[in-house]
């Protein structure tokens, strides 16, 4: 196991610096733009790239490159939003995302608002959704700016954290420990469920703003 996850980290670091920063921000780009997030794990790319982390200034580049990229893929989303949501929303695509998820995302942004926004960053489907319905709401890019911004911070710094942390780790206990792979496997994939968990309860808390005719009918403002 060391031998193996040894080879995959050379690998990943054997990548030029700069090459694979870019490739894990476009990753996140393409991961949070609208519907592309559907078909492309751009938290997987980010978490493999920061694998390759080496020192304070590559990884504060990785954080600050995925960051920018997570937030030019969500003002991609909002834009065509804006100018396009109707026609893409009534589109051969949008039709197969189906309509339930549509007005699901409507309804909770309608009730919710700003919050919806944020929380959509850690939410399977909505996150790629919530964009593109914003642009077609009444809310402000400055507005939808402010609630997205500290969410793509906080998922990008964790992520990039965890990455580079067990590979450093990993590579200090690869030549004393013959078990050290089995224990970065196995804090990856805890990590890994932690984060599937934490999606479940938010799902779970916030499941009443989504369902259609739920007494939680009081919208937060657009503007809050």
């Amino acid at each position: 196991m060391n031998d193996a996850l040894t080879w995959v980290l050379d690998l990943v670091q054997g990548v030029d610096p700069v090459l694979r920063t870019l490739l894990a921000g476009l990753g996140i780009m393409l991961e949070t733009s609208i519907l592309v997030g559907l078909i492309v794990p751009g938290d997987t790319i980010v978490l493999v790239a920061s694998t390759g982390v080496s020192g304070p200034f590559q990884y504060v580049a990785m954080v600050v490159t995925v960051i920018v990229g997570a937030l030019a893929g969500e003002s991609l989303g909002f834009a065509l939003g804006r100018f396009f949501g109707p026609k893409i929303r009534a589109s051969a695509l949008g039709r197969r995302i189906g309509e339930a998820n549509w007005a699901r995302a409507q309804r909770y942004l309608d009730r919710r608002g700003g919050i919806a926004v944020f929380l959509s960053r850690f939410l399977p489907v909505l996150h790629s959704l919530i964009p593109l319905t914003v642009g077609m709401s009444t809310m402000s890019y400055r507005r939808f700016l402010a609630w997205t911004v500290p969410a793509c911070a906080i998922w990008t710094v964790a992520y990039v954290s965890v990455g580079s942390a067990t590979a450093a780790g990993f590579r200090e206990l690869a030549s004393k420990l013959h078990w050290a792979g089995f224990a970065v496997v196995g804090i990856v994939v805890a990590f890994l469920l932690l984060a599937f968990l934490v999606k479940k309860l938010i799902v779970r808390a916030e499941a009443r703003h989504m369902v259609e005719g739920s007494s939680a009918d009081a919208p937060d403002s657009m503007a809050e």
